[in-house]
C-alpha cells in the first residue's frame, strides 16, 4: 500500500472497517454465536482492504455517493475472507498464520473453518440483495460477484492451481490460474463500485481493462514478495510458493518486476474514461512497490 495513507485512503478505510464491524454478524439473540466469532474474527482481521476501496473509488468516480457502496464493497470482502479461510486449511495450502495472527482453523477447528466461509460466502450475496440501488442493478452486481467468484472465476482458478502442483506450466497456464484466482475478484470489486455508481457502458470497459491488468501486476508482486518479503511485514509465511508454479519461478526477478511495471501502466491508462482519477491512479502504482 501507499506508505502514507492520504485522507481519501482513511476516509474509506474507516467506513469500510466501521460498516464490517457494526453491521455483519452481529446477532446477539441467535444461538450460534460461535459461528458468528469465527467469520468475525477472520473478516475483522484487517488486511489492505484493497477491493472494498476500489469499489467506493469507481462509485464515487462515476457520479455516485460512495459511502451508498460500502454494501458492495463489503460483499467482496466478504468473499475474500472466505477464500483465504479455506486456502489456510490442511485440505488446501495448510496455513498457520495469516495477517500476522493464528488461521481461522488453527483457532476454531477445521469443521468451524469450512463453515465460517461457508457462510461468508452466502452472506456476500445476501448483501447484494439488499444494497441501494434498483432491483436491476442489484441482480447485475450479484451476476458480476457470483461469475467472478465461482467456477468461471475465482474458484476456477484455484482447481486450476492444484491442477497444476507438481509439474512446470507455461506462462499461458499461469497466467490462466491467477487471472480467475486473484484476478477475477478484483474485477468484481472495480465492476460493483461502477454498478453501484451508475456508470456507463464505456466505464463499465474500462474497470474491467484496468482491473485485469492491476490483477496481474498485484499478483506478480505477490510471487516476488514471497521470495524477498519479510514474514513479520507480510503478516505470513515467505517461501511457501517455491515449489509451486509462480512468475518468478518461471520468468525470474528482473523479468517480474518489467512486468509488473507494464500492466501497471495499463491500468492506469485505462482510467482515461475516468473524470478524477488520479487517486485511484496512484494507488495502483503503489502497488508496484508494496513490501505487504
Amino acid at each position: 500500500m501507499m506508505h502514507e495513507p492520504t485522507d481519501r485512503q482513511k476516509r474509506y478505510l474507516s467506513a469500510i472497517e466501521d460498516y464490517l464491524n457494526r453491521q455483519c454478524f452481529v446477532y446477539p439473540h441467535e444461538p450460534q454465536q460461535t459461528l458468528f466469532e469465527a467469520m468475525r474474527y477472520s473478516l475483522l482481521a484487517g488486511g489492505k482492504r484493497l477491493r472494498p476501496m476500489m469499489t467506493l473509488e469507481f462509485c464515487r468516480m462515476c457520479g455516485g455517493n460512495w459511502e451508498e457502496a460500502l454494501p458492495y464493497g463489503a460483499a467482496v470482502e466478504m468473499i475474500h475472507t472466505y477464500s483465504l479461510i479455506h486456502d489456510d486449511l490442511p485440505c488446501m495450502d495448510n496455513d498457520d498464520y495469516r495477517r500476522g495472527r493464528l488461521t481461522n482453523h488453527k483457532v476454531y477447528g477445521e469443521a468451524t473453518a469450512v463453515l465460517a466461509g461457508d457462510g461468508l460466502l452466502t452472506a456476500a450475496f445476501s448483501r447484494l440483495a439488499m444494497a441501494p440501488g434498483s432491483a436491476e442493478m442489484r441482480l447485475r452486481a450479484v451476476e458480476i460477484l457470483a461469475g467472478c467468484a465461482g467456477e468461471l472465476g475465482m474458484v476456477g482458478g484455484q482447481i486450476l492451481d492444484m491442477a497444476s502442483e507438481n509439474r512446470a506450466c507455461t506462462e499461458r497456464e499461469i497466467l490462466d490460474i491467477q487471472s480467475r484466482k486473484t484476478g477475477a475478484l478484483i474485477r468484481a470489486a472495480c465492476l460493483l463500485g461502477v454498478i453501484a455508481g451508475g456508470g456507463t457502458a464505456e466505464q463499465v470497459k474500462a474497470a474491467a481493462t484496468f482491473a485485469d491488468h492491476l490483477g496481474l501486476a498485484f499478483q506478480i508482486r505477490d510471487d516476488m514478495l514471497d521470495v524477498i518479503g519479510d514474514a513479520g511485514t507480510l503478516g505470513k509465511a515467505v517461501g511457501v510458493d517455491a515449489g509451486k508454479n509462480t512468475f518468478v519461478r518461471l520468468l525470474g526477478m528482473e523479468a517480474c518486476q518489467k512486468l509488473v511495471d507494464e500492466h501497471s501502466n495499463l491500468a492506469v491508462d485505462a482510467l482515461a474514461v475516468f473524470p478524477d482519477h488520479e487517486w485511484l491512479a496512484e494507488l495502483a502504482r503503489a502497488l508496484t512497490k508494496r513490501v505487504n
